[in-house]
């Protein structure tokens, strides 16, 4: 990544509750030049932020994130990144409407983080990125296990990347 940019791994709903050795691998693969790395929640057990090493991580507690991780994590975090307003959310409810949900709450921002669907999301709505990694671990919900990155710039684009 050149020094103008900043790329970051984005994971969400992980679900796991000790190592894994799968997730690991899929961390040091598609994240081992990342400058930051986000979680959208739903870790289930702190030890998944172990699996980053000594990366920076930001990350916040979902809807099945256990009284430790809730403890130790935030609902929500906006940050600013090169001069772009970031909100990183897990999500609630019903997936319909769930983008305008998360606008109402967090405002006005260049791009929202989220998960909660388990289904990657790459999209701009109204001025504003909204994007989901979906589930490196789950494919429920999506044609397959995915991945997140967004790379800012002097914009922000994300990339859904499958693992599976």
């Amino acid at each position: 990544m050149s020094e103008n940019r900043i790329k970051i791994g984005v994971l969400s709903d992980t679900h796991i509750s000790g190592f894994d050795k799968n997730l690991k691998e899929i961390i040091d693969e598609h994240f081992s030049d990342a400058d930051l790395i986000f979680h959208a929640g739903d870790l289930v057990d702190l030890c998944v932020l172990d699996l980053f090493g000594d990366r920076e991580v930001k990350a916040v507690y979902g809807n099945m994130d256990n009284a430790r991780v809730r403890q130790a994590l935030p609902e929500q975090l906006v940050m600013e990144i090169k001069g772009f307003r970031i909100g990183l959310i897990h999500g609630w409810g019903s997936p319909a409407g769930l983008e305008r949900k998360l606008a109402d709450k967090l405002g006005r921002l260049d791009c929202i983080v989220f998960g909660h669907t388990h289904y990657p999301v790459n999209k701009t709505i109204e001025g504003i990125l909204f994007f989901n990694p979906g589930s490196a671990v789950d494919k429920r919900f999506a044609a397959s296990r995915t991945v997140g990155i967004l790379e800012i710039g002097k914009n922000i684009t994300g990339r859904i990347v499958s693992v599976s």
